[in-house]
């Protein structure tokens, strides 16, 4: 632009020059006056064409400065600095635009700003979600993948962008659901057992992006691992009440029937007969009271007086109560304080649940024990806390069934659970019971030599009245 005004002006002032030398030529006398007069006229017009040369590049300068200045603020504005300003001062025209266009920048600074904070809002928020979420385009090349996507199909969602679908995850079925997705306008749905690190089960939903059919689409996977589990023990559990409350009803139900059918009549077999009747109603009514009982804990429903509780009294409390059942088969069961444990070491407990604890553990260690076995109750203190063993030397329980033992009607032997009376709760209530007191419990067991269970409970001073109720 520069070079072409400033040609422009020499030019117009070179057939300026010469024009006015035509004229004056045209006007002239003989011939030798014509050659002075066009070689001063030559001469003329060099010098003020050499002199005009300054001033047309001046000019030109001054004329285009402003363009470039437009130029070079266009090319910054297009590679993102919005700091940039345009200073296009004299021509009134350029300043305005100048001035505009420091306006437009502002205002596309503005713009983006609030378009960026808006991204990495949604980046957040996408990143922070319980659900994985993947944007792929219509050739299933991820855009987007947040962490929990890669969490749940096992891949880094970092280095996952760019790449297709099928490179960062090899399940076949879910390819063809996204396929099938892009394909279609109605979303689309489906369950899938995923077998990457973990065995999982993962909801799919995925989705076309509105608008053009190429655009692409997003995909939402949730995680239904903990429900499908929680749907199974549900069912397990209505299986088991089921089994557990018909049992009973059944052998109460067929003694009756022998009655009816004339035994009541023989005195002898009469009295076993009732015998079977009273045993199970124990039975059934002792497992509807578990049910009850696992039922408000779970619920939140039982209310918890934490007082200060000394530990020896509650278990030498709780022998008293399981001795008769003990000695019925020559079995031993002590209660011991280690070293260092004082006399008046206390416990912050509910009365009623602590003992109902005990009563389960030291219950299930003398079932289990065989005759002229030895159960043991042992206690000590740390700073905070009482730490509470159980420890028998009974048939002991399989290393596979130890992370089970405190489910619900979960039975190692099945057969001999219920031939010693257990409703299969005790334990699930122990846990439940530490939980809501902010306890712990724990167990070790090797098989055929013995089991020990492990309580931790919150430490209190034997002083202290404090009483505060939990729901």
């Amino acid at each position: 632009m520069f070079w072409r005004l400033f040609i422009t002006y020499l030019v117009l002032v070179i057939l300026a020059v010469g024009a006015v030398g035509i004229v004056i030529l045209h006007r002239g006398g003989g011939q030798e006056v014509l050659l002075d007069l066009a070689r001063e006229v030559i001469v003329a017009a060099v010098a003020i064409v050499l002199l005009a040369v300054v001033p047309a590049y001046f000019l030109a300068r001054n004329f285009t400065r402003p363009l470039d200045a437009l130029t070079n603020g266009a090319r910054r504005l297009a590679v993102g600095d919005f700091a940039h300003r345009i200073h296009a001062g004299g021509n009134r025209e350029l300043g305005g635009l100048a001035r505009t266009f420091n306006t437009m920048t502002d205002r596309l600074s503005e713009s983006f700003k609030q378009l960026e904070h808006d991204r990495e809002q949604l980046r957040t928020i996408l990143s922070g979600m319980v659900e994985g979420v993947i944007s792929i385009d219509n050739e299933l090349r991820i855009l987007f993948a947040n962490e929990r996507a890669g969490a749940l199909l096992d891949f880094d969602p970092a280095s996952a962008v760019g790449r297709k679908l099928w490179e960062v995850n090899r399940q076949r079925s879910l390819r063809e659901l996204v396929e099938k997705a892009l394909a279609e306008a109605e979303p689309q749905r489906q369950e899938l057992d995923y077998r990457g690190s973990t065995e999982k089960s993962i909801a799919i939903y995925a989705s076309r992006l509105p608008g053009d059919a190429l655009s692409g689409a997003v995909i939402v996977l949730y995680d239904l691992t903990e429900l499908r589990r929680l749907e199974r023990l549900r069912q397990d559990f209505v299986a088991n009440v089921s089994h557990e409350l018909k049992t009973p009803l059944a052998n109460i139900k067929s003694s009756v029937e022998v009655l009816m059918d004339g035994a009541v009549e023989d005195p002898a077999a009469r009295g076993m007969f009732l015998e079977q009747i009273a045993e199970q109603a124990d039975r059934q009514q002792s497992l509807i009271e578990d049910l009850l009982s696992l039922a408000r804990i779970e619920s939140s429903e039982q209310r918890l007086e934490y007082i200060a509780l000394p530990v020896e009294d509650a278990v030498y409390a709780c022998i008293d109560r399981q001795r008769t059942r003990a000695e019925t088969k020559g079995l031993t069961v002590n209660g011991v304080a280690l070293v260092g444990s004082p006399s008046d070491l206390c416990v912050l407990a509910d009365e009623q649940a602590f003992s109902q604890i005990l009563d389960n553990l030291v219950d299930n260690a003398v079932k289990y024990t065989p005759q002229n076995g030895l159960v043991t109750v042992r206690w000590q203190a740390s700073t905070d806390t009482v730490q509470i063993e159980v420890e028998d030397n009974g048939i002991g329980i399989p290393e596979r069934d130890l992370p089970r033992v405190f489910e619900r009607f979960y039975r190692v032997d099945k057969a001999r659970s219920r031939d010693m009376g257990g409703t299969g709760l005790g334990l699930a209530i122990v846990k439940h019971l530490i939980g809501t007191m902010r306890g712990q419990v724990s167990v070790k067991s090797e098989l055929n030599k013995g089991t020990t269970f492990t309580l931790i409970l919150p430490r209190a001073e034997k002083s202290n009245s404090h009483q505060a109720n939990a729901t």
